[in-house]
């Protein structure tokens, strides 16, 4: 069996759609799975809609997502000569025409067809007639379709699918200034690139048997082809801004892991039994293309981001730094990157259980990020009672002596609030108001171990100082 070789083609065009990015993670999957190549050509050849911005967001995409790709990356715009050498072929072989309709005539007859209920597809008067015939005058290149038959398209999604060789018409492979159309583009460069499974959306799935007219004509082996299904949104209707983000750099500012990403990406039309959360390496290894489902998925936000929250919580903290740091440059700048690398990872193993996000880290890691004074919010404050405050002042100069572990501390605090006659949640709303200035944070003990005996008892002491005030 010859080497996997899967590639992503997108356009560039806008940003890079939540729907390309599964697609590319789906050719990725299978490709590394088998050992074989994923490869990426930019399909460009649309100049007025092409932008160098959007060939950006597709490289930045695919980096974010993690998503590496082999060889240099191939333009397609760049490749003209080649398609047009093709589409010469093809006529010097009998198996394309010169067609010098006019646009006017092709109108003519799509409106007549129209009017008598017949195909509108384009019937060339031109696709017999000998070349002494012809004019000179501009021409455009046609393909000759099967008039009769039908052609079946092997899909590993979506089964054989036969198409009525009818209802094909004689596709232009070039237009009359000499320029290639995309129809064949595609297929050249995928048999240049030795593309051996052509993985995309199923929006795609009509121009497969059109594509496969030029294999056959060239004698060329034509790939496998996996159609998948559209991205819906929770209502049912095609995924678009409505619902939210649809573009992968906006997920990336939103905060969400790319291991995240991918994971829940994978799981959009393809499932491998009950498993949810998985790793790249079981996903590789766990990838089948009989395993995608025929129906359109449907984004839940929800899902995605419990099992973004559940790979922030398994992310080592030494590498869930980097990333958190990757993030917090993109956001904002260098500065405040620089200051989050140098408090955030002793923080990380008490806060990473229940963040979702990058963003939701580092609100949760605030107690570590602010400096004294700590400005207290107003819910908090409503824990600084006067026998609150008495707590505290009875509690902070016992931290100078104690032992400075998680056992002792907690025993210091619940010999404090007993002496209160109280139980130690009284304790702990004030605490937090002191160390995190909110009444949400981590544990006071695990607050207390990260920022350690001084500054503990600094800001203790500040709240000590001025009271409920």
């Amino acid at each position: 069996m010859s080497a996997i070789v899967t590639r992503i083609a997108p356009s560039p065009t806008g940003s890079m759609h939540i729907g390309t990015a599964r697609t590319a993670l789906f050719n990725w999957l299978y490709a590394r799975g088998r050992g074989g190549k994923f490869l990426l050509r930019v399909e460009d050849t649309d100049k007025e809609r092409s932008t160098p911005e959007a060939t950006t967001a597709i490289f930045k995409g695919l980096e974010w997502l993690g998503l590496d790709f082999d060889d240099e990356p191939v333009f397609q715009a760049s490749r003209a000569e080649r398609h047009i050498e093709i589409a010469t072929q093809l006529l010097a072989s009998g198996h394309a025409y010169k067609c010098f309709s006019t646009q006017d005539e092709i109108s003519q007859f799509r409106d007549a067809a129209r009017a008598e209920g017949r195909s509108t597809l384009y019937q060339s008067p031109w696709r017999d007639i000998d070349h002494s015939a012809h004019p000179d005058e501009a021409y455009v290149i046609r393909i000759k379709s099967p008039n009769e038959g039908h052609t079946i398209i092997k899909d590993q999604v979506q089964r054989d699918v036969k198409i009525r060789n009818d209802q094909l018409d004689d596709m232009v492979l070039l237009r009359s200034d000499g320029s290639p159309v995309y129809m064949l583009a595609v297929v050249v460069d995928d048999y240049d690139m030795g593309i051996t499974h052509v993985i995309r959306g199923d929006d795609h799935l009509n121009n497969a048997a059109r594509q496969m007219l030029i294999y056959r004509a060239m004698n060329w082996p034509i790939p496998v082809y996996a159609h998948l299904p559209l991205i819906l949104g929770p209502d049912g209707k095609k995924l678009s801004k409505r619902h939210g983000a649809t573009g992968v750099e906006e997920y990336q500012l939103m905060g969400y892991p790319a291991s995240g990403m991918r994971n829940y990406l994978a799981r959009l039309g393809w499932s491998h039994g009950d498993d949810e959360f998985f790793s790249d390496e079981q996903a590789k290894d766990w990838f089948h293309l009989d395993a995608i489902g025929k129906s359109a998925a449907r984004f839940d936000f929800k899902k995605l981001e419990n099992l973004c929250g559940q790979h922030i919580s398994q992310t080592q903290d030494a590498a869930l730094l980097h990333e958190t740091l990757e993030y917090k440059r993109i956001k904002d700048d260098e500065d405040s990157a620089h200051k989050l690398s140098k408090r955030l990872l002793p923080a990380l193993y008490c806060i990473k259980q229940r963040a979702k996000t990058y963003g939701e880290l580092i609100e949760k890691a605030n107690f570590i990020l602010i400096d004294r004074p700590i400005k207290i919010d107003e819910k908090a404050k409503i824990n600084l009672s006067e026998d609150a405050i008495s707590m505290l002042n009875t509690l902070t100069p016992q931290l100078h002596n104690v032992s400075w572990s998680r056992e002792e501390l907690e025993a210091l605090g619940k010999f404090v609030a007993e002496k209160f006659d109280k139980n130690f949640g009284k304790l702990a709303g004030p605490l937090r108001a002191a160390l995190a200035g909110q009444t949400v944070t981590p544990s006071v003990f695990d607050m207390m171990l990260i920022l350690g005996r001084d500054e503990t008892i600094a800001r203790l002491a500040d709240v000590n100082a001025k009271g409920s005030n």
